[in-house]
């Protein structure tokens, strides 16, 4: 005599055989309603006419199904709105295409001046404080790591904080035009210093959809981003 209530074994291979028809392209909702029903009305059938399934355990099986179905429904509900979130991330990442964006980074690019040909131009760098810093020592390093200047900005609030470097070396000469340098950002609080993080700018010329999301194509001196990395919009 079968069973009055279908048991957890019985459930998985339901399961199992509804995961493997949506990889076939099979409506796993009704393959899995019908599946039930078919259990169902062979219980009934084979039932002990002398105890006969109680209401209670045939509202137990409905519930069970009813479970089921529900968790993939909300599945295939949160899968939908999954995609219309990556959609608007497209949708806002391409809107900075052609913008100028600070995200985490420590390079510094310098280029000769339209204005000027003894005159150099840099990209800016910038900072996330956490908190407030009494003071904030910008190091310029080359491309051994040498420090060839530095500046101090004073007191900042906590927040994103952008700022340029004048592109002269510690001897009053101007930095190679066509190189990339680097910054290093010392925070002071009271006796205490802290490295914060230091963010470059980049210039956002696409948007890359990839399997984690929409990405920022920062070009060839920067690995592509996602949105959430950009911390300021210049």
């Amino acid at each position: 005599m079968s069973s009055p209530v279908i048991g957890s074994s019985t459930l998985a291979n339901i399961n199992g055989a509804a995961a493997k028809s949506s990889t076939t392209g099979v409506d796993s909702g009704s393959e899995l309603n019908d599946r039930f029903m078919t259990l169902l009305v062979t219980q009934l059938k084979n039932q002990d006419p002398t105890s006969p399934m109680e209401n209670s355990d045939m509202t137990a099986q409905l519930a069970q199904i009813n479970t089921v179905s529900g968790i993939e429904k909300l599945n295939d509900s949160l899968s939908a709105i999954t995609d219309q979130i990556d959609a608007g991330q497209a949708l806002q990442a391409t809107a900075l295409i052609g913008q100028g964006v600070m995200v985490p980074g420590n390079e510094i690019l310098v280029g000769a001046s339209e204005e000027s040909s003894s005159d150099v131009v840099t990209t800016p760098i910038g900072v996330e404080l956490d908190s407030a810093v009494e003071d904030l020592r910008v190091d310029i390093r080359g491309a051994s790591g040498e420090i060839i200047d530095s500046f101090s900005t004073g007191p900042l609030e906590a927040g994103v904080h952008s700022f340029t470097w004048d592109g002269r070396l510690a001897d009053g000469t101007s930095a190679t035009t066509n190189s990339t340098y680097t910054a290093s950002l010392t925070g002071t609080v009271g006796d205490e210093t802290y490295a914060p993080t230091t963010l470059n700018y980049a210039l956002v010329n696409g948007v890359i959809q990839g399997a984690n999301g929409a990405q920022l194509d920062l070009g060839y001196a920067q690995d592509p981003v996602a949105l959430s990395e950009v911390r300021q919009i210049l």
